[in-house]
């Protein structure tokens, strides 16, 4: 129950964090295009096929399949790495404050017993 309370307390900044990382997705594969297109045409072919890129960036995971080659290309690829990093952690800051929250709420609220609902001194 705790975890349910803490996330529909939360829900607000959760569902902007995760509109922030898609506007950031999209941002990054836009940049990345422009700035390899020119240098691999079959690897960033277009916006979407930079998403992919950018997916595997973003999420660390970084399989190694396309990248940069280019001097702009790299920088970029460093920021969106670091940016990814922090978009992850955003979300995990935002759940461990409700849940302490949700916890401290638990504790003020005065206590019940479990078989009459009375409350306990």
């Amino acid at each position: 129950m705790v975890i349910r309370d803490a996330i529909c307390d939360k829900k607000e900044e959760l569902i902007l964090t995760l509109v922030m990382m898609m506007l950031l997705l999209v941002v990054a594969a836009t940049l990345l295009y422009y700035c390899e297109n020119e240098a691999q045409p079959n690897a960033f072919s277009s916006i979407p096929a930079a998403m992919w890129w950018a997916i595997a960036t973003l999420t660390t995971v970084g399989y190694g399949d396309i990248y940069p080659i280019t001097v702009p290309g790299r920088l970029l690829g460093g920021v969106v790495a670091i940016m990814g990093i922090l978009m992850f952690a955003l979300p995990t800051g935002i759940l461990g404050a409700a849940f302490v929250e949700a916890v401290q709420k638990k504790k003020q609220s005065p206590r019940r017993c479990p078989h009459c609902g009375k409350l306990l001194s």
